[in-house]
């Protein structure tokens, strides 16, 4: 016997019960870990907590607002400036596996230098990326009239597929709305730089150009101004806007949605002008060839401007700020689709009717670039004035885009707080403004610091496979929902039954096909960095583990 007061028989007996239990419990482990992972939440619960005081937000927001932030959103930096890669493609020093489309590798198991572009028919691509837009945008629509809680494509995933794929896409849209930003935020001081030097003042360089730039800079004159890589300098813009807008967003969504409203008017005003100034001066040969790529261009051209439509994404992370969500949401959405889609293709047409497509390669400008070049010509000094407006415009629909982004992004943050997968402290509501002040600030540095240092060229495509990834899940949660609770409430009910969801499904793979296989590696890279995170910390904390 010993201390225990145990005899041998005991002991023995109780080695033997320790082995015999052993592997059930593993199994037990592996059956509650398995559970876990399969989690959902409850539709109704989820409505329930969002209700809580601590975690309430001001419902504020309706229609015309929730059209006007989708607005905001989605024309923005890629009818001025992604538009231009798009249509011209981009172009490498030579051949690289990791630069050439997946579908392209997978069909001809060839490799290309560089991208090809839509040309003249990236109108295509915009209907293209409209009718995959539609079809998400329905699915959207049905479940953010189901479910009205901030958090969007996550809130959707946590309630269909569970713990872990609502984690999985929760990590996406970190990543979808971060890179959109940083990219947006690029593009609007290369925008600002263009109306200081309309007014003939030309700030140094190193205040207005990223730290870090890949490809170096070159003036007019094709002389170098600074060779690629880092240099000393800081995008000074970029990094203030961010800034800016946080406060705003800190203040409050009501005092957000009205400076997105003027925002938004200032921009379409800007585009109208452009497209009826610009009729006459359009050169109809710049359309032939139409299709100088084929459809490997036009499927190329989607996929590079695709990132755009993150706006449909956006309205629905407000879906907790909304009056009457059910009847609000699907109207802001497939509104937004309308009017976003027309003024895409008016200015597409537009735009390679004006300036041969080649000549937009490697251009951050390409609208005010090519006014400023037929501004020169003969007879077109109107378009210099033209040119101001547009200009004004675009800085318009950057703001607009970037104020979005960051709403989204912080209430993502917030609903994934408050679910116990990040630290408690991101779903913290400030005490007088009742806005999530913590997330918002902790999004508009992380975004603010590296807009200023780098130029984010890759981070588009990031976010581009990052959005198609969130639509594939948002079609797939329909499809599941409509089998697991097909007696629940609907405001509003995708036609087809599953056809148009299915659908959704199958198109927003093809133009993630059409997305460079080193955007996959790096996608994958961050899929599994978050799961590091998840299994390390977040299953540990969420609220099924403490139920567990």
């Amino acid at each position: 016997m010993g201390q225990s007061g145990l005899r041998a028989p005991d002991i023995a007996r109780s080695g033997v019960r320790e082995i015999q239990h052993g592997p059930k419990t593993q199994r037990k482990r592996r059956t509650a870990l398995a559970s876990q992972l399969l989690a959902r939440k409850s539709i109704d619960k989820l409505i329930r907590d969002s209700e809580e005081p601590e975690h309430r937000l001001k419902k504020t927001l309706g229609p015309w607002s929730l059209t006007a932030l989708g607005i905001g959103a989605v024309i923005g930096s890629g009818i001025f400036t992604v538009i231009g890669t798009a249509i011209s493609g981009e172009k490498l020093s030579e051949p690289s596996i990791q630069g050439t489309p997946l579908i392209h590798y997978l069909v001809t198991h060839t490799i290309l230098a560089g991208r090809p572009g839509a040309g003249p028919a990236i109108a295509v691509s915009m209907v293209l990326v409209a009718f995959v837009c539609a079809l998400t945008g329905l699915c959207y629509a049905e479940l953010a009239s189901m479910i009205p809680i901030a958090g969007s494509a996550y809130t959707y995933t946590y309630a269909t597929m569970g713990e872990l794929i609502a984690w999985i896409i929760g990590w996406d849209l970190i990543l979808e709305y971060a890179g959109s930003n940083m990219t947006v935020s690029v593009g609007f001081a290369a925008h600002v730089v263009d109306l200081l030097d309309w007014f003939g003042l030309h700030p140094s360089a190193k205040w207005i150009s990223p730290a870090y730039l890949p490809d170096g800079l070159q003036d007019l004159a094709g002389n170098w101004l600074y060779q690629p890589g880092w240099h000393f300098g800081f995008n000074i813009p970029a990094f203030l806007i961010v800034l800016i807008l946080t406060v705003i967003l800190v203040r409050g969504i009501r005092e957000s949605a009205s400076t997105n409203n003027m925002m938004v008017s200032i921009k379409l005003i800007a585009i109208l002008i452009f497209v009826f100034a610009v009729i006459g001066f359009i050169h109809p040969g710049n359309w032939h060839p139409f299709m100088p790529n084929g459809w490997s261009g036009v499927l190329t051209g989607g996929s590079i401007i695709f990132f755009t439509y993150i706006g449909f994404d956006s309205v629905s992370t407000a879906a907790e700020e909304c009056r009457n969500p059910q009847r609000d949401l699907p109207i802001g959405i497939i509104a937004t689709l309308v009017v976003c889609t027309v003024l895409y293709v008016a200015v597409a047409v537009c735009l390679t009717g004006l300036v041969p497509w080649q000549s937009m390669v490697d251009d951050g400008a390409p609208v005010v670039n090519a006014l400023k070049k037929l501004s020169l010509l003969p007879g077109g000094h109107p378009l210099h004035w033209i040119r101001l407006i547009v200009l004004v415009g675009a800085i318009m629909g950057m703001l607009s885009s970037i104020l979005v982004y960051q709403l989204g992004q912080s209430r993502v943050w917030f609903s994934m707080s408050r679910d116990g997968l990040l630290p408690k402290v991101f779903s913290n509501v400030h005490p007088v403004f009742r806005t999530p002040a913590f997330s918002t600030w902790v999004a508009g540095i992380v975004v603010a610091i590296p807009s200023g240092l780098f130029d984010i060229g890759t981070l588009a495509d990031l976010s581009n496979i990052g959005t198609l990834f969130a639509f594939v899940l948002v079609s797939v949660g329909v499809m599941v929902l409509r089998y697991r609770e097909p007696e629940r409430r609907r405001g509003f009910r995708v036609p087809g039954g599953p056809i148009i969801p299915a659908l959704s499904v199958l198109f927003c793979f093809l133009l993630m096909a059409g997305l460079p296989i080193m955007t996959w590696y790096r996608f994958l890279i961050w899929l599994v960095i978050g799961l590091v995170i998840y299994f390390l910390y977040s299953r540990h904390r969420s609220e099924f583990a403490k139920q567990k």
